[in-house]
Parts: structure tokens; C-alpha cells; sequence
């Protein structure tokens, strides 16, 4: 039996990143849509086969029983929009981050939780194939121990052409999205203070979260400093970490890496500009054992699978009940208290 996906908006990330691929995922049907732009509702149900829409979410959640709701949404709408949502249907995804403030956020996972709701969050990398091919290898040499002890993460993100063409096909119409209720800027911030939060949450928040899951563990930031170009952290068991942000800037190109370090062997993983399609990131390992062993360098060929789409189909297997979700509610504000100690800690620098 197909899994019945409902949309609550469809903008640019909700036909971009998300609906154009829901709509092409076997046993999956997009079976309504609520958008409060009713020319721009037409177009797309038109576009993409949809049969119901409907003006607004509760009007949908009303009327339709549904596997699972794709939520694309400005983040600060999350916390007025999904206490709706959680009690009347039992799997969400929505973009990143969670909320905008630690509170909203942890305020949301609970929410969740008591409604029995699994919350997916769009940290889209962790679906990417090249992820899950590192993943499943660092956890296998952490698990061996035949390289040694995990020693470092760096992550790096320069600042790109994150789009990749992905808006060209975007259906368009003159309305705008207007009224809509938007969560408020985090209690004790100024408005400088909360800008730059703001601002660090929107765009480096997926490498909060990817440092995370490539550590497979807990960890704080031990580092900050004026520029805003490094971020350094500690995890739980001892490991080091940085985050590079926007050492330098590209106009065609995304060069986002990770650079995964053992004592004797290392991950490194690149990955393409989020919206790019039928493009998986690339993978290489290096393993130097020592004594006759001859080191090597290799790296796998892995499908013509975006992280956007598999992210999809992660999505359905999760309204299936044959996965967890790679991120839940849960994990995710643990990155917004990452990086609220980050931008205080940074701030304190005057």
C-alpha cells in the first residue's frame, strides 16, 4: 500500500528539494497539498498530479488521513506550526534547524514525544550515500580499533553556489505568504546578538549537526574567535573538531569536505551543493597500518543518488516503520545548544 505524504507548503524548498522528489518514489503518493497561495496551489497540484488541496494545514489534517506531512517551512515558523501538526498525524519532516531558540526547540521534542509524533529534521547530508558509506566506515574502525583511536574531525564549508540550478524549474506566481505568525527572537539576546544567531542557525547549523554524527557522540565548543571563521569543539570521549566557515568563497562551485582522522588511517568526504541533482558526494579513504603492510588510498563509485532524494525515500521508509529517522526532534536541539554557546562565547570576545 502506498504512503500517503501530505505537504504543508510549497515554495521554493517545498518543490526543489522536496516534492519533485516525493512525487517520483514508488509506493509513495503525494495525495494533498495546503498552501495559502491559492494560484501558486493550483499551479503545483496541477504540475504534479496532486488531487486535493486545501488553503491551510488544518484544513488538510482535517479532512485527509495521512502516513506522513512534509512541512517545508521557514524555520521560525516551526514552533507556531507543528504543535498543530504533531497530535494529528504520526511522521513529520521538515527543513533544518528544529526551532530558532533552545527553548522552542526543546519545547517542540517534548511536544512530539507525548504526541507519539516522529519528527524527522532535514539535516539532509546524513542521507547522502557518501555519508552513510563514511559513517558506516569510521564506526567500523572505531568499533576494530585496527587504525587506532579516532583522533580529529574537521569540517569545512566555504561559502557557494549552494542552488546549483536547483530553482529552475520552480513554479512561481505574484502572491506573497502573508500573516503568517513567526516564532520570536531567543529570550536574553540583543538584536545583535540574536542576529548573528540567527543567521549562524540558518546556514552552518547542517554542520553542527554533521560534526555530531561523525563523531557518534556528544560534544561542546571549547573555541570561538572574532572573525567567525573557526569554531572548535571537544566530544565526549576527548576527540577534537573544527568547523571552517567561509575561509573563502566560491561563485560556481561548492567545496564542502570533512576530514575524518584516525592515528593511522583517515575518512575524508566531500560533499556537492545541497540542491544538485543525481549527485552523490565522493569518498575517500586512506589506511597506513605500518610494519609491511603497503598503505592504501582508495575510494568507492557510489550511485547516481542525490542526498535530497534518498532523504525522501528515508522519509517513507520511516512512515513505513523500517527505519528510525537519521536526525529526530531530540537530536536536533542539541545543535541549537551548540550553537547558542557558540555565538556567546563569540560575542564575549567583543
Amino acid at each position: 500500500m502506498s504512503v500517503r505524504i501530505g505537504f504543508v507548503g510549497t515554495g521554493g524548498m517545498g518543490q526543489a528539494a522536496h516534492l519533485c522528489n516525493y512525487v517520483n518514489i514508488p509506493d509513495c503518493q503525494v495525495a494533498a497539498i495546503a498552501e495559502i497561495r491559492p494560484k501558486l496551489a493550483a499551479k503545483v497540484a496541477r504540475h504534479y498530479g496532486v488531487e486535493k488541496v486545501y488553503p491551510d494545514h488544518k484544513a488538510m489534517l482535517a479532512a485527509e488521513s495521512l502516513d506522513g506531512v512534509v512541512a517545508s517551512q521557514p524555520f521560525t515558523r516551526h514552533a507556531v506550526l507543528l504543535p498543530d501538526i504533531y497530535p494529528r498525524v504520526k511522521h513529520v519532516l521538515t527543513e533544518k534547524p528544529l526551532a530558532l531558540s533552545v527553548e522552542a526547540g526543546e519545547k517542540l521534542a517534548a511536544a512530539a514525544k507525548a504526541a507519539g509524533c516522529t519528527h524527522m529534521v532535514g539535516y539532509h547530508k546524513r542521507s547522502d550515500p557518501a555519508t552513510a558509506f563514511a559513517k558506516a566506515k569510521i564506526d567500523e574502525w572505531k568499533a576494530g580499533g585496527q587504525f587506532g583511536r579516532l583522533t580529529y574531525v574537521r569540517i569545512a564549508i566555504p561559502a557557494g553556489d549552494w542552488v546549483a540550478n536547483g530553482f529552475l524549474a520552480m513554479l512561481k506566481t505574484d502572491e506573497k505568504p502573508e500573516g503568517l505568525q513567526r516564532e520570536p527572537s531567543p529570550a536574553g539576546m540583543d538584536k545583535p546578538t540574536a542576529d548573528k544567531y540567527g543567521a549562524f542557525v540558518n546556514y552552518y547549523i547542517h554542520q553542527v549537526n554533521l560534526m555530531r554524527h561523525l563523531l557518534g557522540e556528544p560534544y561542546r565548543v571549547t573555541y570561538a574567535e572574532r572573525s567567525g571563521v573557526l569554531l572548535a569543539v571537544e566530544s565526549a570521549s576527548g576527540v577534537a573538531g573544527t568547523i571552517e566557515m567561509s575561509p573563502y568563497r566560491t561563485t560556481v562551485e561548492w567545496e564542502e569536505s570533512a576530514l575524518v582522522a584516525f592515528e593511522k588511517a583517515y575518512v575524508k568526504l566531500s560533499l556537492p551543493a545541497p540542491l544538485a541533482s543525481n549527485r552523490a558526494g565522493q569518498v575517500e579513504l586512506y589506511t597506513d597500518p605500518g610494519g609491511e603492510v603497503v598503505p592504501m588510498r582508495t575510494s568507492p563509485t557510489l550511485p547516481w543518488v542525490h542526498a535530497m532524494r534518498q532523504q525522501a525515500i528515508n522519509f517513507v521508509k520511516v512512515c513505513r516503520g523500517e527505519m528510525a529517522p537519521p536526525c529526530d526532534a531530540a537530536e536536533a536541539a542539541e545543535d541549537l545548544k551548540v550553537a547558542r554557546d557558540y555565538i556567546l562565547m563569540k560575542q564575549a570576545l567583543g
